[in-house]
């Protein structure tokens, strides 16, 4: 069933992954406008697979990522955006997918302290659409 949009609860919140800081990227910036991009790939160990949840911070969220640490148990929340990209006419469309986090609480740090700090969702998103790619 789909909603309509303007039926839609106000107080519907991000989905949200939970697991293990794998990898933490630098940031990495892009055009003329500086638009900043970073990847934390998060670690889940579900029985017998272990899955790797890739979370790109934008803009102001990609400095949060600092207080980060190989090995912290963290709680993101993110939104699902997607891309169409083509060459030209005649080549192959594409489609890309991402998850952009909008926010994370650290659980329990890597080292021995387990201290549950929160980043406020509103420090990640800029409102500036205007991705490059």
């Amino acid at each position: 069933m789909v909603i309509p949009r303007q039926q839609m609860s106000a107080s519907m919140s991000d989905p949200t992954v939970t697991g293990t800081v794998h990898l933490i990227e630098p940031t990495k910036t892009f055009g003329q406008k500086g638009f900043r991009k970073r990847l934390v790939v998060v670690e889940q160990s579900n029985g017998r697979f272990t899955n790797y949840v890739p979370l790109e911070f934008v803009q102001d969220g990609c400095d949060s990522v600092d207080s980060l640490s190989l090995g912290d148990k963290i709680s993101v929340s993110y939104r699902l955006t997607g891309r169409k990209w083509q060459k030209d006419e005649r080549s192959e469309v594409k489609f890309f997918l991402s998850a952009e986090a909008t926010g994370f609480q650290l659980l329990s740090a890597a080292s021995n302290s387990s201290i549950p700090q929160d980043i406020p969702e509103e420090s990640f998103y800029s409102g500036d659409d205007s991705a490059p790619f």
